[in-house]
């Protein structure tokens, strides 16, 4: 058959040489002999240099330049170069934009051929790559291979600049943004910058409000799986994340990291401002607000403004009333959470803030922080009209109505001692 006749066949789509193994058919005899090669299992061309085979013999010329570092394929647009004419014809697309591969089924469209084939497998549910040592199965070879690292735990990329390593190039890439300081995925929406793709994907969902991940047990739906994740525990009431230096457990890992700063004294998030340094970058955050005076968190109902959502959100409760935490051994009932469990601590008993000076235990982180000003002599909090100090702000205040004759506590005809309201 003449060179134009099977020329002619790529214009008619022709296919006329059938493989007797399976389905597939070409346009040519060479393209059918070279496929047939791919059942029988057979490489007849041989590296020189190393004992790597081939089924066919340009795959063998490719091959061959990795050893000489020959890139002969330049790109005519930028400086990348390629060792294959196929990878530079790939490469070319990332300048002229084209999608020629469109998909019948959505508007999904690519630049490659094999980018269309793995997309349709979204449509099919097909996922031809099976793990040999589970029942996880993929729509793409290379998902297999990062998946087949979590059985054997090799971490082969390895950071130059710190001890941190990686299963995945990707993992590596992102990881050295972390020294670099870079952040080339930049949000359309607003000033927001990262280092990692996934990381911008993630923040484009603060701005669309889109929370796809959803709770099977309860309402609850989250922006993000791993969030999704973190909540269903509370479902189980399950806390994986112990401390190995006391009793405490938590259910996310994080709060376990957090945890572990009150044992080190370690706050590695400094203030420029002052001396004020946190464990938690949030807390930064919110600190550097007392220096510019900004109060993000406005209630709809008055003229109130707040540093923290939380602060916000119980203010709320002052315009409603509500007091949704009920004791279940007395008749107390409570606006915010925080105080529920304080009260509860009177009828367990339970004091979990203990002094490392004198062994006195607490029910109130507060309580023991005050507690501390006894042994170190610490007065902060002082008074405006004398120099009188005081280690905790009740002290203070019991004192300050020496100043303004103020008595707010009344004896009743019964003899009990109540508030003045």
């Amino acid at each position: 058959m003449s060179h134009l006749k099977y020329h002619t066949m790529t214009h008619t789509r022709k296919k006329p040489f059938q493989c007797d193994l399976c389905d597939a058919v070409f346009s040519t005899k060479s393209n059918l002999n070279r496929h047939a090669v791919t059942h029988t299992g057979e490489k007849p061309f041989q590296c020189d240099l190393c004992d790597a085979t081939f089924t066919q013999k340009n795959n063998l010329q490719q091959h061959v330049v990795t050893h000489t570092g020959e890139k002969p394929f330049k790109c005519d647009q930028c400086d990348a170069a390629f060792v294959a004419k196929c990878h530079l014809k790939r490469h070319m697309v990332t300048h002229t934009g084209e999608k020629s591969s469109q998909c019948d089924l959505c508007d999904a469209a690519f630049s490659q051929k094999n980018y269309l084939k793995q997309h349709m497998m979204t449509h099919t549910g097909e996922k031809p790559f099976q793990c040999g040592l589970c029942d996880a199965a993929f729509s793409q070879k290379n998902h297999l291979k990062r998946h087949m690292v979590t059985h054997t735990g090799v971490k082969s990329f390895k950071c130059d600049l710190c001890d941190a390593a990686f299963s995945r190039k990707t993992g590596l890439k992102y990881h050295v943004m972390t020294h670099t300081g870079e952040k080339p995925f930049k949000c359309d929406l607003c000033d927001a910058a990262f280092s990692g793709k996934f990381n911008l994907k993630q923040h484009m969902i603060t701005h669309t409000g889109e929370k796809p991940f959803k709770c099977d047990l309860c309402d609850a739906a989250f922006s993000r799986k791993n969030n999704l994740k973190g909540h269903m525990i509370t479902h189980t009431k399950e806390k994986p994340f112990k401390c190995g230096l006391c009793d405490a457990a938590f259910k996310r890992s994080i709060d376990l990291k957090r945890h572990l700063m009150t044992h080190t004294g370690e706050k590695p998030f400094q203030c420029g401002l002052c001396d004020a340094a946190f464990t938690q970058k949030n807390n930064l955050k919110q600190h550097l607000m007392t220096h510019t005076g900004q109060k993000p968190f406005k209630c709809d109902l008055c003229d109130a403004a707040f540093l923290k959502k939380g602060d916000l959100k119980q203010h709320i409760v002052s315009h409603t009333g509500e007091k949704h935490f009920q004791c279940s051994m007395c008749d107390a009932s409570f606006s915010r959470k925080n105080d529920f469990r304080r009260h509860m601590m009177i009828h367990t008993g339970e004091k979990p803030f203990q002094c490392d000076l004198c062994g006195a235990a607490f029910s109130q982180k507060n309580c023991l922080k005050y507690h501390i000003m006894t042994h170190t002599r610490e007065k902060p909090f002082k008074c405006d009209l004398c120099d009188a100090a005081f280690s905790e702000p009740s002290k203070l205040r019991r004192h300050v109505v020496t100043h303004t004759g103020e008595k707010p506590f009344q004896l009743s005809h019964e003899g009990l001692i109540s508030k003045v309201t």
